[in-house]
């Protein structure tokens, strides 16, 4: 089967960041599924892995977070899907990635594709839905109240694939004012069109900006990036027993001092922790991505697809992560097939 990956770490302007294979077909066993993949997209993390990774000796690496395609086999303790159902679903960063013909998935994170959306467009969501899902329920817990607060959440870079699908959530599911940033007056309508209340721009300090609003101290702020450039607006911003979703890395050194004054708790959000440590809710990664289906084809959402650079080939997929690399992606990049 034709798949996409690489040897050594390189730099994405050489030809050998990302090259063209040909590899065994993989088979199903177990909860597996084997999914004919057709659309993908990418994200930062495919960048981070390629940068920094070197696989063993003589053994290429494929990436690939985010996919959506079609069941073509199950292994023998699936209950979940049958050969021919219609899927989307980010896949484990421990396995081999999307970026092939066929794929094996652990049907626990695995959704029934959205009906309503083509494959590119359901290939834009998984990752960054689970992602933003998790951050907000499971880890910031929005609907449980901070006693004081302004029932309002603040997302870092809202114009971003994980910031476009969380200001849909949280305008759908719960009852906070929705504050997100952006720097450019096209990422900044993206963001409002997406739901958003209010957008202040995250080249300003922070702080001096929300303090424009005249909005009080939000429960919630979900930092998705440069969190390290923004800590202490952060701090100044978030209201007392406040709670911070981080899910961006950032230098060493990060000191959370600036916090205790508040006693703000900060979480994590990993969103490939279940399937890496194969927990005993791994199960939620489908029930998440079910509810998200839900959610699009009852128009209450949308894709956050925003380029499709065309067919599933090392160049193009060469162009998607030097586009994810210059920080200004809006939305989602999705390739879609593979060239006959």
């Amino acid at each position: 089967m034709r798949a996409i990956g690489f040897y050594t770490p390189q730099p994405i302007t050489s030809d050998e960041s990302l090259i063209d294979l040909d590899l065994p077909m993989p088979e199903a066993s177990g909860r597996d599924l084997l999914v004919e993949i057709k659309a993908v997209s990418v994200n930062p993390v495919d960048t981070k892995v390629r940068r920094n990774h070197t696989p063993a000796a003589g053994e290429a690496r494929i990436l690939g977070y985010d996919a959506a395609g079609v069941v073509k086999a199950v292994g023998p303790d699936v209950t979940l899907f049958k050969p021919g159902d219609e899927v989307y679903y980010a896949g484990a960063i421990v396995r081999p990635g999307t970026n092939a013909e066929y794929h094996l998935v652990d049907e626990r994170i695995v959704g029934i594709k959205p009906k309503s959306l083509s494959f590119a467009e359901a290939a834009a969501l998984p990752l960054t839905a689970i992602t933003a899902y998790e951050a907000l329920f499971d880890r910031l817990k929005v609907n449980d109240p901070v006693l004081g607060a302004e029932r309002a959440i603040l997302i870092t870079g809202g114009a971003g694939g994980v910031g476009s699908i969380a200001i849909q959530l949280a305008k759908q599911l719960t009852d906070l004012t929705v504050i997100a940033t952006a720097s450019r007056p096209e990422t900044a309508e993206w963001a409002k069109s997406l739901g958003a209340d209010h957008v202040i721009d995250h080249s300003k300090p922070l702080d001096q900006e929300y303090a424009k609003l005249g909005i009080g101290a939000p429960a919630f702020i979900f930092s998705v990036t440069h969190s390290s450039q923004h800590r202490l607006a952060m701090a100044e911003i978030i209201a007392p027993m406040g709670r911070i979703c981080l899910i961006d890395d950032f230098p060493e050194g990060f000191d959370i001092l600036a916090f205790k004054m508040k006693v703000v708790s900060l979480h994590w959000e990993f969103m490939f922790s279940r399937p890496m440590f194969q927990t005993p809710d791994m199960i939620e990664q489908h029930k998440l991505l079910t509810h998200v289906a839900e959610l699009i084809d009852a128009g209450k959402i949308r894709t956050t697809l925003d380029t499709v650079l065309g067919p599933i080939t090392a160049e193009n997929l060469r162009k998607a992560h030097e586009i994810i690399e210059s920080n200004r992606a809006r939305g989602k990049i999705v390739l879609e097939g593979f060239t006959v």
